[in-house]
């Protein structure tokens, strides 16, 4: 079976096996889907995938789990430009229906929770009420409801939420579920009636899909392997689709797990039980790889694959011609998106991803071509390079240093960031496929840039950051590195002890840690946070990051600064008490923010990445993106300013 291999559901054409599933994507307007969903979903129609779901929007006025979430009420103009704008592709389109119960926030509806029971959830502590017969009622009218308006939308059908976050799964689960009325000694039972009462309603032209938690990893009490096949036993007569996800009140960070876990993770609960079904099934579970996706097509009849094609919206079109999509390096750094800031979705190496509506289409072409360069072969330049070149520029990549890639080489080193390194090498492919000249060992100066613009040569600067100096005190008792330094020299870092200075709270020092702790060195973190790693609460990594560094036996400094490097320690002082204390180290490596490199700053006609500030990968490339896209524009005119 092929990715793009054509099949039906509930009697209509579905284009190929690939799935784009339900997620946040803080693209709506108050609680409506907007024209950026629209678009959104149009892009990965184009690109050949078989299944949309739309963002999951809530049954019912008090369900408002964030800010941005929609409500099925509001959705019926958003469903009906969604569906228009993907039929034409031969793109089947699900509305995504669920209800947060629990799980959710009165933040917004300042209303009570709902809940089987009274168990309040363990991440905000807030206790729901227990929902009597009314409010059941309430719910499974709301579904009922909610998808007569898609349909009537024109949506191809719906899927019902019974995932890590949902109240469906909340009744279905013994660890939410306490209820001593039939409800409790039948947990089933509300998941069968809002199906039942869902079928009725849209009838059997129409898809029903559910997505079913299989296991809570709460053996204890949550759903299991062994419950969840019974339960789809009894309600798949009702269904045509059943998508097979993990995760649960205790363990909801292993729906979309990061690059710790590895890819197709799902698979083998995938295969107990479809083997125990007749209908189809989707396969979930970080499929991002082609290979990984052909295997998973071997157990169930779809594979979801979200994230790859947020990272890449040609994915199925791609596959199909053998071209290699852009890699999907599972950091959850900007796809996740339940985070107060309220970011809008998007991708740390496809940073148009939600922005459809608002970024040029890279693809298109330009009237007036010219000659561009780029000096610096980190993500922001190749990007630059990449884009300047497939508008139909004569474009040349020169980096100072023996490789391209810049920073993501650098820190793919670190442990689970391999991944990294896919996106570096596909970035320096696409260069090399759109015909940019690249040359390595090659350092321009201030003499090289300004003779390139007298030539009337587009200079975009992307040079990169420097080590930032110690801001205390350090003496030579220590071995002190940065650190890019240090993971350039990793391997002899040892044998330590070694103190990670990390004033972020990022992936980085995590990763070192992790690292040196597998080498059998003795590692400390010191950090002004109260938690190791603060900052990765957005990618779902940090109860797992915490978990491995106590695994490690990794020593954790919290509330802390460092006050000076000398006879051999580290210096720290309390950040709230004041109290001050010494950590014996051989080599200390600081994770401090670089600084940019603005050497050639005044020759550009564009800078861009961490030549401007150093950030992270989304700016980088979303900075090289702008600087190929203004390229596009700067040829226009023949009296180009020359400065």
């Amino acid at each position: 079976m092929t990715l793009d291999e054509h099949t039906t559901l509930a009697g209509r054409l579905v284009r190929s096996r690939v799935v784009f599933g339900p997620h946040e994507t803080n693209l709506a307007v108050g609680r409506s889907l907007s024209d950026r969903h629209r678009a959104y979903y149009q892009r990965r129609a184009e690109g050949g995938t078989g299944i949309v779901v739309t963002e999951v929007a809530s049954v019912s006025e008090n369900d408002w789990p964030y800010e941005r979430a929609p409500l099925a009420s509001q959705c019926g103009p958003g469903w009906q430009s969604i569906a228009a704008a993907c039929a034409p592709y031969g793109t089947l389109v699900l509305a995504g229906l669920g209800h947060t119960g629990m799980q959710g926030s009165s933040a917004y509806s300042q209303s009570v929770l709902w809940g089987p029971s009274r168990v309040a959830d363990p991440a905000t502590r807030e206790l729901p009420m227990a929902m009597g017969q009314p409010e059941i009622d309430q719910l499974i009218v709301g579904f009922r409801e909610a998808s007569a308006l898609a349909v009537a939308s024109g949506m191809d059908g719906v899927e019902l939420d019974a995932g890590p976050r949902s109240i469906l799964r909340q009744f279905l689960s013994g660890l939410t579920n306490t209820r001593q009325d039939r409800y409790g000694s039948d947990r089933v039972a509300l998941v069968r009636e809002v199906i039942s009462a869902v079928r009725e309603e849209v009838g059997s032209d129409h898809v029903v899909s559910l997505r079913l938690s299989c296991d809570e990893e709460a053996p204890w009490a949550g759903l299991t392997p062994d419950l969840a096949i019974g339960i789809a036993r009894e309600v798949s007569p009702f269904l045509d689709l059943l998508v097979v996800v993990r995760g649960g009140l205790y363990s909801s960070d292993r729906y979309r797990p990061d690059f710790h876990c590895p890819p197709n993770f799902n698979l083998d609960l995938c295969r107990e039980i479809k083997a125990a079904l007749s209908i189809p099934v989707v396969v979930q579970g970080s499929v991002v790889d082609i290979a990984d996706a052909h295997a998973a097509l071997e157990v169930g009849e779809f594979v979801e694959m979200t994230r790859a094609q947020i990272a890449d919206p040609d994915l199925v079109v791609k596959a199909a011609r053998g071209d290699r999509p852009r890699p999907c390096v599972l950091c959850n750094q900007t796809c996740l998106v339940r985070d107060p800031r309220n970011p809008v979705v998007t991708c740390v190496g496809n940073p148009s991803a939600g922005f459809e509506t608002v970024d040029p289409d890279e693809r298109e072409q330009i009237s007036t071509p010219g000659a561009v360069l780029v000096v610096g072969g980190g993500p922001a330049g190749m990007e630059a390079a990449r884009i300047s070149a497939v508008a139909g520029h004569s474009v040349t990549l020169v980096e100072s240093s023996s490789q391209f890639g810049g920073m993501i080489r650098t820190f793919a080193r670190g442990d689970g960031r391999s991944r990294f390194a896919l996106l570096a090498q596909w970035l320096e492919d696409e260069c090399r496929r759109s015909g940019v000249t690249m040359r390595t060992g090659a350092a321009l100066d201030a003499q090289g840039l300004g003779d390139a613009r007298s030539r009337g040569e587009f200079v975009v600067v992307a040079t990169g950051s420097a080590a930032r100096p110690p801001t205390y005190p350090v003496d030579d008792s220590v071995r002190w590195l940065d650190a890019s330094e240090a993971f350039e020299k990793l391997s002899t870092v040892g044998p330590g002890p070694v103190a990670l200075i990390d004033p972020l709270g990022g992936p980085i020092a995590v990763a070192f840690a992790e690292a040196l702790a597998a080498h059998g060195i003795s590692v400390s973190i010191v950090t002004p946070d109260s938690i190791v790693g603060s900052r990765l609460g957005a990618s779902g990594d940090l109860v797992g990051a915490n978990t491995r560094i106590q695994q490690a036996g990794i020593t954790r400094v919290l509330a802390s600064r460092v006050t000076e490097i000398a006879r051999g320690a580290v210096c720290v002082e309390h950040v709230h008490t004041g109290e001050r204390s010494q950590l014996e180290c051989e080599v200390v490596i600081d994770c401090s923010p670089r600084l940019p490199n603005e050497t050639l700053k005044e020759e550009a006609d564009i800078q861009v990445g961490d030549s401007v500030a150093p950030r992270t990968v989304l700016e980088s490339i979303r900075e090289g993106r702008f600087a190929g896209f203004t390229t596009r524009t700067s040829f226009n005119s023949a009296e180009r300013a020359i400065s």
